[in-house]
This record gives C-alpha cells, sequence and structure tokens, in this order.
C-alpha cells in the first residue's frame, strides 16, 4: 500500500513517527459513462469559463473569492495555517468511543510507526487498550483540518476522521413522534422482537449483495444472455393493526 501522510502522533511530549495508509477500498462497481451512440468514454476537460479552452492540469490553481476578485493560495499558504497540524496528529483529550455518535464518523486510516518510534506505537496501543478510551486530535490532510479519534483496532492504530459539530444538520424540521402514543403491550412486544433478532455483531456477515447481482446481469449481457431477474415477492398485507404485525413478525422468526 501507499501511504498517504506522514508527520507524528503528539502524545504528551512523545512524538510517536507514523505513516498513514487508507483503511477502506471501495466495494462498488467501476462503471464508466459512454456516449449511447457510438460506445466510446466521455472524457470530462477542466474548460476555462472565458477562453473555453481546456486548462493543462500545472496551470490550474486554488482561490478564495473576495468582492467579485480571487486570492490565490499557494501550497505553502495551507502549511504556513497550521505548520504544526501538517505534520502533527496532536491528542488533545480521551473519550469513551461509545460517547461518540456515529454520525459523526466519516473514514478511517491505519497508522504503522517509522522505526524509531515503534516501542512508542506499542505504549500508546496498549495503554489505549487497557484503559478502553479512545484519543481526540486535530491534523490537516490535503489542505483542510480535521478531527479524529484513535482508537486501537486488533495490532493496529487506527485514525479514524470524524465530522465537526456544526457540520451536523439540525433535525427540528424532522418529524418527531413525541406525540405518539404506543402502548404497553405494543411495547413489549417491540422489545421481544429486538430481543429475538439480538446477536454479537458480524460484519463478516454482511455483504454487498446488489452488486453481486448487478455483476451477474453484466456477466450474462456480455455472453449475449437474458439475465435471470430475481421476482420480487409481494409483501402479505397483515392490516393495520400494530400489536398484530409484531406477534406475525415474533412468529415468523421463531419458524
Amino acid at each position: 500500500m501507499r501511504s498517504i501522510w506522514k508527520g507524528s502522533i503528539g502524545f504528551g511530549l512523545v512524538n510517536i513517527p507514523v505513516k498513514l495508509y487508507s483503511a477502506v477500498q471501495e466495494s462498488s462497481l467501476s462503471l464508466d459513462m459512454l456516449d449511447s451512440r457510438d460506445h466510446e468514454r466521455i472524457r470530462y476537460q477542466r474548460i476555462n469559463e472565458k477562453t473555453r479552452k481546456e486548462v493543462p492540469f500545472d496551470k490550474i490553481v486554488k482561490g478564495y473569492e473576495i468582492k467579485d476578485n480571487y486570492v490565490i493560495l499557494e501550497t505553502k499558504d495551507f502549511e504556513d495555517a497550521s505548520p504544526e497540524k501538517t505534520k502533527m496528529i496532536e491528542l488533545e483529550n480521551f473519550v469513551n468511543i461509545d460517547d461518540i455518535n456515529p454520525m459523526y464518523y466519516e473514514t478511517s486510516y491505519y497508522a504503522e510507526p517509522e522505526t524509531q518510534g515503534r516501542k512508542a506505537y506499542a505504549l500508546l496501543m496498549e495503554a489505549l487498550k487497557k484503559s478502553k478510551k479512545a484519543g481526540v486530535a486535530r491534523f490537516v490532510l490535503r489542505t483542510s483540518e480535521n478531527l479524529c479519534v484513535i482508537h486501537p483496532v486488533e495490532n493496529v492504530l487506527v485514525i479514524t476522521k470524524i465530522r465537526f459539530s456544526q457540520e451536523i444538520r439540525s433535525s427540528e424540521e424532522i418529524f418527531s413522534p413525541n406525540e405518539v402514543k404506543v402502548t404497553k403491550k405494543e411495547l413489549d412486544v417491540g422489545l421481544a422482537l429486538i430481543d429475538q433478532y439480538t446477536s454479537k455483531f458480524d460484519i463478516t456477515k454482511f455483504k454487498d449483495e446488489y452488486h453481486t447481482e448487478l455483476l451477474k446481469i453484466i456477466e450474462a449481457k456480455a455472453k449475449g444472455k437474458r439475465p435471470t431477474i430475481k421476482k420480487l415477492k409481494p409483501a402479505k398485507t397483515t392490516g393495520d393493526d400494530l400489536y398484530e404485525q409484531l406477534m406475525q413478525s415474533l412468529n415468523r422468526k421463531g419458524a
């Protein structure tokens, strides 16, 4: 794997030199956009709005608009904005990872120690495991500041980017069922249904079935065959009684 960032994790006065590697990969099929008339690929071009000519990649710069004028930013400007955060993931405090709402999670990176930082890396990992805590830190990656948590996964430290609070929209405009009354009988059966379906979470049991089926259709069409399509089974109506629907769900699971 190719590292995407090099720097250090700051643990008090201890610096742990690390490299970051992407811990995730896309599972979706790579589909190209084609011209329906001749099936040639469609290419996107970076076009100058005024001249309508394509702009070479090495001539593209980033700018911020102020009063109809642009202030051009160079790579050094991004580093100068926070030089320490471009090379340092500084641990600011420690929290219970269960206290972090899953809505805040973005993507994860594996942190691999450089040779001279292996003992400090091992110490931080063992300390996080023993304390059952996760570290909260900030660092700059690709011209933007990122909030993250540092947590052990098996025998590797993982840096998981999380969103800042202002990036989460308010739910005030979304319907809230505070005024809806649920009977004790309905709640008891709902809890029983949850209990019946409860098991230890095993991510390996969940596969991307949609893309597997889509790939089967693609392979069949490539051979000039008519793909076999799964028939959608109509859902049986169970009436409007919530209690009866819950009871039937319990019976179906037990069958």
